[in-house]
């Protein structure tokens, strides 16, 4: 639509109006809603766990840690304050001594996935790559949280029921 248009909308009242420019591709990386056939298929962010730990580049490890044990989680995502994702700590990197910084031991540039992949797309990737859990990210790689493998294929599983027995359309 074009910036004319955008502002049309918005004097007649429409209060969420966008100028957008780019694809429909973009538009489901974004986790903007789908119709259609696209919206019958599971996608990742429908099984993605948004709670996930984060920490910071120069944040002490030992405080990192004392958060990991609390929480009981493994692994902690290094995100900026845009939430932009910055790099990993796994069990390895927890290991460290607690004085260095996150930003001294952290994995960097981890791998990440787009919302609007589908679960089958993803669950055959993970399965390939023999990879447990994935982050998921908008284009800009902003944090939307963590996907785990196992919970992925049981909701893939469950969609291809509901499909099956007629609860669901394709």
């Amino acid at each position: 639509m074009s910036t004319r248009a955008a502002w049309r909308l918005e004097t007649l009242g429409f209060s969420e109006v966008y100028d957008y420019t780019g694809g429909k591709l973009d538009w489901f990386a974004s986790g903007l809603p789908r119709a259609g056939e696209a919206e019958a298929q599971p996608r990742a962010d429908a099984a993605v766990q948004r709670d996930v730990p984060t920490c910071r580049l120069a944040e002490r490890l030992g405080d990192v840690q004392q958060r990991m044990r609390a929480r009981g989680w493994r692994v902690c995502v290094v995100v900026n304050e845009e939430r932009v994702v910055l790099g990993l700590l796994r069990e390895k990197q927890l290991q460290a001594p607690p004085d260095v910084t996150v930003e001294q031991v952290m994995e960097n540039g981890p791998s990440t996935f787009r919302p609007h992949l589908t679960l089958d797309e993803l669950v055959k990737y993970l399965r390939e790559h023999d990879v447990d859990c994935t982050l998921i990210t908008t284009q800009e790689g902003r944090l939307i949280g963590s996907l785990d493998r196992s919970q992925a294929e049981r909701r893939l599983e469950d969609s291809r029921r509901a499909i099956a027995s007629g609860r669901v359309r394709r």
